[in-house]
């Protein structure tokens, strides 16, 4: 299987956003979050880089941080950075679900 780079983007993207989420607004929780999640997100793209890949924490850490971000996006309408980290969990939960679907541990599969 090949390097999940794209995981691997996905996951400094995220932690890049709470770097500057630090930087321009001086917030430790988001510096937190950021790197928590992106770190996950890290492990998750070395996960999926194994043979047979493992797709399950990846995924259930994009669907975490899609709802999360969507419902901050919800309260405060502003695109950045929660409507942007949002539509970018949802990309990445598709790419997950198209990618390695067969991976999935999905109820009624034998």
């Amino acid at each position: 299987m090949p390097t999940d780079v794209i995981g691997y983007l996905y996951a400094a993207t995220v932690a890049a956003g709470g770097i500057m989420g630090y930087v321009k607004a001086g917030s430790i929780p988001s510096l937190g979050a950021g790197l928590a999640f992106g770190a996950i997100l890290g492990f998750g793209a070395h996960l999926n880089s194994q043979e047979p890949p493992r797709p399950l924490l990846q995924f259930g850490t994009s669907l975490a941080l899609a709802g999360i971000m969507g419902s901050r996006f919800y309260r405060s309408g502003k695109m950045m950075p929660a409507g942007m980290i949002c539509l970018i969990s949802i990309a990445a939960l598709v790419r997950n679900v198209v990618t390695y679907n067969r991976y999935l541990p999905l109820p009624g599969r034998t």
